[in-house]
C-alpha cells in the first residue's frame, strides 16, 4: 500500500477541515441581547500611554450597556495614569485605582484583574486589554452571547478580536493565533460540552458574569498562572459553568505586540506553559506542525528536485490544502494575503518561539512587562 497519500498530503487535510467547520458555527453574537445588564468595563494597564485612551473612549462610546469604565494602573512609569484621569475629568463613569506592588506568589495580570474586580459595581465584569478597542457595538455583541434572548445562558464569554498586525514578523507570527484556533477542533463544543478539555479562551476580551465570577473565587484563584485566561475559563467549566468562546472580529480590534521583540517575548511567555508546560506536551504541537504545515513543502520541493512525479503530487496536495486553508482566513478575518506566501516561514518562526519558551521556562526566566516569573511548577510549589 502506497503511504505517501497519508504521510504528506494526509495530515494537511485535518486543519482545512477543521477550519471550514468553524468558519461557518463560529458564534459571532449579535446587536441583541443583554437582558438589562450592568455592565463594568474593567481594563488592567502597566506602561500603556500609547494605547490606553483609545481603549477607554471605545468602551465609553456605548451609553447604554457600561455602567463604568475602571482601570487598574499598574505601577507605570509612563503617562498612563495622567491620560486616564483627564479622561475621568470628561466623564464620570471614568476610575482609575492605583496600583500596589506585586504581592507574593501573584503573576501581574491576575492581580490587576482581581483588583479591578473588587472595585467594580457592575453585574457584568467585562475584562479588556489596553491594546483592545471595542467596536460601537462590541459590548452588545458580547451580551447577546452571555445573554442571548433565546437559548441557554453562559457564566462567562471570551472572544478573539480583530488582529491588526504592522511589521513583518508580526504579519508573519500574529495571524497563526487564529489558525491554532480554528484548526484543531470545533470551537462549538467550548460552549456544547462540559468537559474542561474542550477549552479555548483569549484574555483580549472576557465577559463574566459577577455571581459566577464569585462562586469560583475569581482572579485570585489562578493568581500564580501566566497563561490566566485559560486557567480562569477552565475553573469556570470545572465547576459546572458555561462559557461560550466566539468570534470577536466584530466585537473589537486589538493590535497585541508591535515589532519582531515584543512578538517572540509575548508568546514566548505564553505558548510552552499554554500548552500544558511539559516537554511531551510541546514535542506533540511540534510534531503536529511540522506534519500539517512544512512536510507538504518539503515533499514538493524534494519531488521536484529528484524528478519524483509522484512525490511532487501528493507534496503539492498537500501545499494546496494548506493555501487553501490561509486564503480562507485571510479572507474571512482581513488578515495580510502575505501571510498566504509566508506560512511555512512563519511555522518555522512559531516552533522556534516554542523551542525558546522552553528554553525560558527552564530556566526559570519567564520575562514580561518588566517582571520576572519563575516556571509554572515552582510558582504553584511556592
Amino acid at each position: 500500500m502506497n503511504a505517501l497519500p497519508l504521510l504528506v498530503a494526509g495530515p494537511a487535510g485535518l486543519p482545512l477541515l477543521l477550519t471550514l467547520v468553524n468558519l461557518f458555527t463560529w458564534q459571532r453574537g449579535t446587536v441583541s441581547g443583554g437582558d438589562g445588564a450592568r455592565v463594568s468595563v474593567l481594563i488592567p494597564a502597566r506602561n500603556e500611554e500609547r494605547t490606553i485612551e483609545a481603549c477607554v473612549r471605545a468602551a465609553l462610546a456605548d451609553r447604554t450597556n457600561v455602567e463604568e469604565v475602571v482601570v487598574y494602573n499598574d505601577q507605570s512609569t509612563d503617562a498612563t495614569g495622567d491620560i486616564v484621569r483627564a479622561l475621568a475629568a470628561e466623564d464620570r463613569r471614568v476610575r482609575l485605582v492605583k496600583g500596589a506592588p506585586l504581592p507574593a506568589g501573584w503573576v501581574g495580570k491576575p492581580h490587576a484583574c482581581h483588583r479591578l474586580a473588587a472595585e467594580a459595581r457592575g453585574d457584568v465584569l467585562f475584562f479588556v486589554d489596553s491594546d483592545t478597542v471595542l467596536a460601537p457595538d462590541g459590548v452588545a455583541r458580547a451580551l447577546s452571547l452571555l445573554r442571548p434572548k433565546a437559548g441557554p445562558r453562559a457564566a462567562a464569554v471570551t472572544a478573539v478580536p480583530r488582529q491588526d498586525v504592522g511589521s513583518l514578523f508580526e504579519r508573519m507570527i500574529v495571524p497563526l493565533l487564529i489558525l491554532t484556533y480554528t484548526s484543531w477542533f470545533p470551537l462549538r463544543l467550548v460552549a456544547a460540552s462540559r468537559d474542561p478539555r474542550f477549552l479555548a479562551a483569549n484574555g483580549q476580551l472576557l465577559a463574566v458574569e459577577r455571581d459566577a465570577y464569585d462562586a469560583v473565587g475569581g482572579f485570585e484563584s489562578v493568581r500564580n498562572e501566566l497563561v490566566d485566561d485559560m486557567a480562569f475559563c477552565r475553573r469556570l467549566k470545572e465547576r459546572g459553568h458555561r462559557l461560550v468562546f466566539a468570534d470577536g472580529f466584530h466585537i473589537a480590534r486589538c493590535r497585541m505586540y508591535e515589532g519582531a521583540r515584543q512578538v517572540w517575548e509575548g508568546f514566548s511567555k505564553n505558548l510552552y506553559e499554554g500548552i500544558g508546560g511539559t516537554p511531551l506536551a510541546l514535542a506533540a504541537v511540534v510534531l503536529l506542525h511540522a506534519a500539517c504545515f512544512l512536510v507538504p513543502y518539503v515533499a514538493c520541493a524534494v519531488g521536484l528536485l529528484r524528478g519524483d512525479a509522484e512525490l511532487t503530487s501528493w507534496g503539492g496536495l498537500g501545499v494546496a490544502m494548506n493555501v487553501a486553508l490561509r486564503t480562507l482566513l485571510v479572507l474571512r478575518f482581513a488578515q495580510p494575503p502575505s501571510a498566504i506566501v509566508t506560512h511555512p516561514a512563519s511555522i518555522v518562526g512559531l516552533l522556534g518561539i516554542a523551542v525558546n519558551s522552553l528554553r525560558w521556562s527552564s530556566a526559570n526566566r519567564l520575562r514580561w512587562r518588566g517582571r520576572v516569573y519563575q516556571a509554572r511548577k515552582e510558582r504553584l510549589a511556592s
